[in-house]
């Protein structure tokens, strides 16, 4: 073997070695690209709900004294209770270095720290969003399946009518069409829920959880019709994709059941954009849906929101809006950090 010939080989080597040493590392790299993402996403927000909310008209302290007459030093003396005398720029390095340690300040109406209502609320929201996300995941990916194995049948045409329907509905009017026919009551039709709330009051045991229960129905119903639809869609859109594989074609040649080859073959590879949108949607059950929960009178963070904005209560509204914007930015972060382990080929 000749001199000359010696790089060339140990060239080749290395570069041979190259795509291990490269896939190898791919994932990390990928990690940490996702995590810094997240991280300025997260910073951006905090700037945002601060700068955001105080577009909103009105004065906060006027709101609360509730149109009493009020001297200029008793809303003086409010001002400087809650900060609000302070330079802008102030204003905004205090709600920054006080947020970065969990602390949103104190809410204006409640006279409470925004963590602890934040923190009050939140099981309700999980509750009705957590029970209307199960639901709905597993009816529009059950659907989203069936429709696409049988593409262009009675039962597909069908469901992704109904599915569009309702998915372009506005969720309060449907909400709002509920109370009316299944609340109070519509000729015939007798009232059979709860027009609001999440308790009658005065129940314990078994009692107070049938009365939850009762309550949930009609806004669990309302969010199930209207989101159930997208991940119908999304799951026969990827199912369509699959099913004229390579794959499939071969797994049928060997004699395989068509259903066998439905849930062991393309089933778990269409369901890979399916999984990306369970996370958004699972971080938008931290945030709720504010109109149903408002609709419904529900005590969870929407209706929270919803009363903080009347207000305006810039300490709660900005605290929730950064709870809301942060579940779903970790979701969505959680989603991508998954999703290679899916499908290797998403990071490389």
């Amino acid at each position: 073997m000749t001199a000359d010939a010696t790089p060339a080989l140990v060239e080749d080597k290395h570069t041979a070695a190259g795509p291990g040493v490269r896939k190898s590392s791919a994932y990390p790299r990928y990690l940490a690209g996702k995590l810094a993402g997240a991280a300025v996403s997260l910073l951006a927000v905090l700037v945002t709900s601060f700068f955001l909310f105080r577009l909103i008209p009105g004065d906060p302290v006027k709101t609360m004294t509730g149109g009493r007459q009020v001297s200029a030093e008793q809303l003086a003396a409010y001002r400087e209770e809650f900060g609000l005398d302070l330079p802008l720029w102030r204003q905004f390095t205090d709600y920054c270095g006080k947020a970065l340690t969990g602390d949103f300040g104190t809410s204006y109406q409640f006279r409470a720290p925004v963590v602890d209502k934040i923190t009050e609320a939140l099981p309700n929201t999980l509750l009705l969003t957590g029970t209307a996300f199960v639901l709905y995941t597993a009816l529009g990916i059950f659907l989203g399946t069936r429709s696409a194995w049988r593409r262009g049948g009675l039962g597909d045409r069908i469901n992704t009518g109904l599915a569009l329907t309702l998915y372009s509905i506005p969720s309060f009017w449907l909400g709002l069409l509920l109370i009316i026919v299944l609340a109070v009551g519509v000729g015939p039709v007798p009232g059979m829920f709860p027009t609001g709330g999440m308790e009658s009051g005065g129940e314990e045991g078994l009692a107070y959880v049938l009365d939850v229960a009762h309550h949930l129905v009609l806004p669990v119903v309302t969010l199930v019709a209207v989101e159930y639809g997208q991940t119908l869609l999304v799951t026969r859109s990827a199912l369509l994709d699959e099913m004229g594989s390579d794959y499939l074609t071969t797994a049928r040649a060997k004699g395989l059941r068509d259903d066998l080859v439905r849930r062991r073959h393309a089933v778990p590879n269409a369901l890979l954009p399916t999984v990306t949108l369970i996370f958004i949607n699972l971080g938008r059950t931290v945030a709720g849906v504010i109109l149903v929960e408002t609709v419904f009178s529900w005590p969870g963070l929407g209706g929270l929101f919803y009363q903080a904005l009347s207000v305006p209560d810039l300490p709660l509204v900005q605290g929730l809006f950064f709870v809301f914007a942060a579940a779903v930015i970790v979701m969505n972060t959680l989603a991508d950090l998954v999703y290679p382990l899916l499908d290797p080929r998403v990071a490389r």
